[in-house]
């Protein structure tokens, strides 16, 4: 089946679901894309030419109509059971991942040669390029995509975005650092070889503040390359009065080097930042 035919059957399906039972083709639709999602073929986001990255809602639309069609089932991987509409990945010797139990990846979610799942969880729809540490107890959403070379340390959340259609999932680029208990939702974009601190919290509200220079410089949804990034805040009126509350504060920019682990390490050490 041609690419585009398959675009076009899942849209298709999903403007009328009635398709999914009348139709063998428009059933077997949402089946292939998510195969072709789970062996890195297709992706539910993408960058063009000039960096930035485009939602491919088709994709999304497959994912949702796969939840539809897909019955409840018993999953035994003892002495454990689970029971979920979606099965686990499997092959992870074929592609050259290490898994330590009990991490779960769940069918659809790709993960690209050399990475490492502590005990964490990858939700389906997502990209988890090469070389890239899942540490333990993180979690991976729905669609997000995470670079080369990541590291994603223990109890780290990044969101999932299947839904508005034309949403963007969160997008954590190659190289970058990502601390402790931090959370990236609602379709933030961290920038290649970015440092955030342990517990900084980036929603698609989140005031991100560059303190680094003689005047701020604020952003929403984007961490700038190479940026290293603490937690703080600022302060905002109510009725009750005016209370602090959460922001990113970027203090400085990792520097420039073909060692990236170099790199890293200068830039915890010149900002004493926790991770």
């Amino acid at each position: 089946m041609a690419r585009p035919n398959l675009v076009g059957l899942i849209e298709e399906a999903y403007d009328y679901p009635e398709l999914l039972t009348t139709s063998k083709l428009h059933e077997n639709a949402p089946h292939k894309v998510i195969s072709m999602l789970d062996k890195g073929v297709i992706r539910a986001a993408t960058p063009d030419n000039d960096g930035q990255w485009i939602t491919n809602e088709w994709v999304k639309k497959a994912i949702l109509l796969y939840f539809r069609q897909q019955p409840a089932k018993s999953i035994e991987v003892l002495p454990f059971e689970y029971r979920d509409k979606i099965p686990l990945k499997t092959d992870y010797t074929g592609s050259e991942v290490r898994v330590v139990p009990p991490a779960v990846a769940r069918f659809g979610s790709y993960l690209a040669k050399g990475v490492i799942l502590m005990p964490s969880y990858v939700n389906i729809g997502a990209y988890v390029d090469e070389e890239t540490m899942v540490d333990t107890w993180a979690t991976v959403g729905t669609c997000a995509q995470i670079g080369k070379r990541v590291h994603l340390s223990g109890g780290v959340g990044i969101g999932g975005v299947l839904e508005p259609l034309q949403a963007k999932p969160v997008i954590i680029e190659d190289g970058c650092f990502i601390g402790s208990r931090c959370i990236v939702v609602e379709g933030v974009h961290v920038a290649q070889e970015a440092v955030l601190g342990a517990n900084v919290v980036l929603t698609a509200s989140t005031k991100i503040i560059d303190v680094s220079e003689n005047q701020p410089v604020e952003y929403t949804g984007f961490i700038p390359p190479r940026s290293v990034v603490i937690p703080g805040s600022i302060p905002k009126s109510f009725p009750a009065g005016t209370f602090q509350v959460p922001a990113a504060l970027i203090i400085g920019k990792r520097k420039a080097s073909t060692d990236l682990k170099t790199s890293l390490n200068n830039a915890l050490r010149e900002f004493n930042v926790s991770v």
